[in-house]
């Protein structure tokens, strides 16, 4: 099968975000409040599978080795490509107190994937399916999901049970830097200060329904 790998990464590029979690009683709630403060709003359902590197240097000197991980969406019928892509270690609570700020890297293939990542040294630790919705604020992508386990006969997700705690995730949509470049002119360039203001204005505006707040992952 062909493969293409479209690599977008650049130095300094970084996601940020804040995250919460809430029973389902609060679901409609919480659904009315993001919707009269986002732009849109659709459901979601995306499988992600996790990797890690085997034999990494790094195990053996015992830090935590970067993980990559494959994610696709999942339509009604239709699935995109997969896109890969691996997170650092965040930025120290004290350069960044208020919200999780970590190098990003992505990767979108065309084809197998998951032969790819196994070319690249990886091999499959677990999968999950995530299901629920995405909110769009500006420059932010708000995921609202409850996870699904794997059916390990099928490989096919298992609706979540009702009870199931709800996740949420407030995060730059796109890779943002530590500053614009002098020479961006009227190109607006997305800076981490600016992502994280606009992060903390979600937060406010969720404030006494739902407590979103910075996570050392």
């Amino acid at each position: 099968m062909s493969m293409f790998a479209n690599t977008q990464t650049q130095a300094h590029a970084y996601e940020v975000a804040l995250f919460g979690e809430f029973f389902a009683r609060d679901l409609k709630a919480i659904l009315n409040r993001l919707t009269l403060h986002t732009e849109s709003a659709a459901p979601m359902h995306t499988r992600e599978i996790l990797f890690e590197q085997f034999g990494v240097q790094s195990q053996i000197q015992g830090d935590e080795p970067a993980l990559l991980r494959a994610k696709k969406e999942l339509g009604d019928g239709t699935e995109s490509g997969w896109t890969l892509f691996s997170y650092l270690k965040p930025e120290s609570v004290r350069v960044h107190p208020e919200a999780t700020v970590r190098p990003w890297a992505t990767c979108e293939v065309i084809g197998d994937a998951l032969s790819f990542a196994s070319a690249l040294g990886y091999v499959q630790r677990s999968q999950i399916y995530k299901r629920g919705y995405a909110f769009r604020r500006g420059a932010l992508i708000i995921q609202m999901f409850q996870q699904e386990q794997v059916d390990p006969k099928t490989s096919l997700p298992i609706p979540a049970h009702t009870d199931t705690l709800w996740e949420v995730e407030v995060k730059t949509a796109a890779q943002v830097n530590t500053s614009a470049p002098a020479s961006s002119g009227h190109v607006q360039v997305s800076t981490v200060r600016a992502a994280i203001d606009a992060v903390l204005e979600v937060q406010l505006i969720m404030k006494g329904l739902l407590d979103l707040r910075r996570q050392d992952l």
